[in-house]
């Protein structure tokens, strides 16, 4: 071996340690629940289904935030936790969650009623289901505006279809 050689395996070992080392501890941070979050909930994470969108939408929605989905069906990065909810009845549905759905292609001109299907089921007990209503917005980047009702608090778990386009996430639903 040559002069040097017993020092640079040294330092190769020591730099794959470092290495392993951030990856277990980042792999650690990412499985971590959220504060509140019972550990049945298996809540979505935005790392989960990162996305750079097609053009002409920006990589980030906002500084700071993230897309969630696909390149044919995607959203601002879904947050693990809802608070505050449910402020409606199923009866009454004040839809007290709304949330922006993007389509590349989509128009509201031409379609102003979204054939963007959103449906929601509560997976830590039995629930009515999740009342929705969808509409078009105008804008430099129309999107479909997704209003929600929550039945009740817990686990939820929501899929948006948009034809043959399926996005699903999990959240949870707390006072």
């Amino acid at each position: 071996m040559a002069t040097g050689g017993p020092m640079l395996m040294r330092l190769l070992s020591l730099l794959c340690l470092v290495v392993l080392t951030d990856a277990s501890l980042a792999q650690t941070l990412g499985t971590q629940q959220p504060e509140g979050v019972p550990s049945t909930c298996p809540v979505t994470k935005t790392s989960d289904k990162p996305l750079v969108p097609p053009p002409p939408y920006p990589p980030t929605p906002y500084s700071g935030g993230s897309w969630f989905g696909t390149d044919r069906l995607w959203i601002v990065g879904p947050p693990a936790v809802w608070r505050g909810l449910p402020h409606s009845t199923p009866n009454d549905p004040a839809f007290a969650q709304k949330m922006q759905w993007w389509r590349q292609g989509y128009d509201p001109h031409t379609e102003p009623t979204p054939k963007l299907k959103v449906t929601g089921m509560r997976l830590d007990a039995p629930a009515p289901p999740l009342i929705t209503k969808v509409s078009g917005t105008l804008g430099a980047r129309p999107s479909m505006m997704v209003g929600m009702s929550f039945p009740a608090l817990g686990c939820w778990e929501i899929t948006g279809r948009y034809e043959e386009d399926e996005l699903t996430f999990v959240v949870w639903v707390a006072r």
